[in-house]
């Protein structure tokens, strides 16, 4: 399986995070999956992506042209992709991957998290999406979730396939049990 892991481009004000993306990375070797993520060796990307290489994993790295330098494109991936724009990063990493994890991160990270969550709502993604929840880094995001569904913006059903978790093995559950969300349908406005 391709895992897609979302993450910071810095390593954080806190070691659990880099602690995170180690386990994540020696979880996706150890389960002979592929890592794609965004072909930095800087910050938590770099962290993630030397820990699946040093356990024997493969790793698919998708970096904008324009970022090689900035983010320091790893040189010792199985597979290192340049693309012109970060649209196509993020478009070529949603279609090589079969799951998406987000570790922490800034706005990027939360962008594309975001984005493969509300493509699973309108039928464009078939897979799961999973916040790596380290010490509690995404619990005002999971409150917010939790808010759309109280104020009908969101589903109960589709909320309940948006997991919060730092624990692989809940990972490993909500993945083999996964079902994508039925396809939003929606109802035109009656002008009153």
């Amino acid at each position: 399986m391709n895992i897609a892991v979302y993450c910071g481009a810095s390593l954080g004000s806190n070691t659990a995070y880099q602690d995170a993306a180690q386990k994540v990375g020696k979880w996706i070797a150890e389960k002979n999956n592929t890592l794609v993520y965004g072909g930095g060796k800087a910050g938590l990307m770099g962290v993630v992506a030397d820990e699946v290489l040093a356990n024997n994993g493969e790793v698919i790295g998708i970096i904008p042209d324009f970022l090689v330098e900035r983010e320091l494109s790893h040189a010792n991936l199985t597979t290192l992709e340049i693309v012109d724009s970060m649209s196509v990063r993020k478009n070529r990493m949603i279609a090589l991957s079969d799951c998406y994890i987000a570790l922490p991160g800034g706005p990027g990270t939360l962008e594309e998290i975001a984005e493969v969550i509300s493509w699973a709502r309108v039928g464009q993604n078939q897979n799961p999406c999973i916040l790596f929840n380290q010490n509690g880094y995404y619990d005002s995001l999971a409150r917010f979730y939790d808010e759309m569904v109280e104020n009908g913006f969101l589903s109960v059903q589709d909320r309940e396939r948006i997991l919060f978790t730092d624990s692989l093995e809940e990972i490993e559950v909500f993945i083999s049990d996964y079902t994508p969300p039925e396809v939003r349908k929606y109802t035109a406005h009656s002008p009153s």
